[in-house]
């Protein structure tokens, strides 16, 4: 039985077109926060690539990031199911739920804050690392669960208090820890993820939204709800975001969960784990314990 997609793909694309186009002064903030992680992430490497590929191009800040690290020779962009209109023409244009990639090709590949949407990420994530080049380096960013619960929990509110029932507003986030198990499903050698919250601020509540369209963010859940929420649903959302998740000064908080995963396309010269029973040293020893044997009763 085929699982149906949680996300309407043809959706995010018009919603992205839509963006781009509008192209609203500061909406990138979030793409900016995490080109910034990356440039210091990169730094960090002690190796250079020949070719890398940022894979999702938009605002070409994490090109430029790439670029500027001066770890990679050679950076291919390449912007996620449309053009990005106001800067030059991409590499190549593409669908992150299969990269057009030929297998083992690149040493280095960047995806930054895209693949939360992907219906198969577990799949996608094999794709990537098939792409790599032995000992090649695998960057991405994701939305975690955590992201935009605010705004979750007051519209479900509003929704529960008007109607006696409420469709899913904001999309699903993945949790930390799945998407580490996630990097090991796919075969990625030492894989490594972590988390930063970070909290924005808002005059209220449709100031957020406007961001999050601005940003092509809204929801794009196959099985949300056509009818849109009415007027009076919106305000008393806004009340309840504002009683619950405000500063003192009255500024509504936001949190947006980045979710950092890296991962090598395995190779021999890479660090291994020990055979079991290999070992040449007893926990005792090491410890400095007697080691007392168990009675048979």
């Amino acid at each position: 039985m085929t699982q149906p997609d949680l996300f309407d793909r043809p959706l995010l694309k018009a919603r992205r077109r839509r963006a781009l186009r509008s192209a609203t002064p500061g909406s990138d903030f979030l793409m900016r926060v995490v080109a910034e992680d990356l440039a210091d992430r990169l730094a960090t490497i002690s190796r250079t690539f020949e070719t890398g590929v940022d894979l999702g191009g938009h605002t070409g800040l994490i090109t430029s990031a790439l670029k500027a690290s001066g770890k990679i020779d050679h950076v291919l962009r390449g912007d996620l199911l449309c053009e990005d209109p106001s800067l030059a023409a991409p590499d190549f244009i593409f669908d992150d739920t299969l990269p057009p990639l030929k297998e083992a090709s690149v040493g280095f590949i960047a995806s930054a804050l895209s693949l939360h949407w992907v219906n198969d990420l577990p799949g996608t994530l094999v794709q990537i690392r098939k792409s790599l080049k032995p000992d090649g380096l695998f960057m991405g960013v994701l939305l975690g669960s955590d992201t935009l619960h605010e705004l979750r929990d007051a519209l479900m509110r509003a929704e529960l208090e008007s109607t006696g029932g409420a469709a899913p507003r904001v999309s699903p986030f993945a949790d930390t820890r799945d998407l580490g198990s996630l990097l090991q499903r796919a075969g990625f050698a030492l894989p490594v993820t972590d988390m930063d919250r970070l909290t924005v601020r808002y005059s209220n509540m449709f100031d957020l939204m406007k961001d999050l369209r601005a940003m092509g963010a809204t929801s794009i859940l196959s099985e949300r709800s056509r009818k849109p929420l009415t007027k009076t649903i919106l305000l008393r959302a806004a009340e309840l975001y504002a009683q619950d998740y405000s500063d003192p000064d009255g500024r509504i908080r936001a949190t947006f969960s980045l979710v950092s995963l890296s991962g090598w396309a395995p190779h021999e010269s890479q660090q291994q784990p020990l055979k079991p029973g290999s070992a040449k040293t007893r926990l005792a020893d090491a410890l400095g314990a007697s080691e007392t044997p168990l009675k048979a009763e």
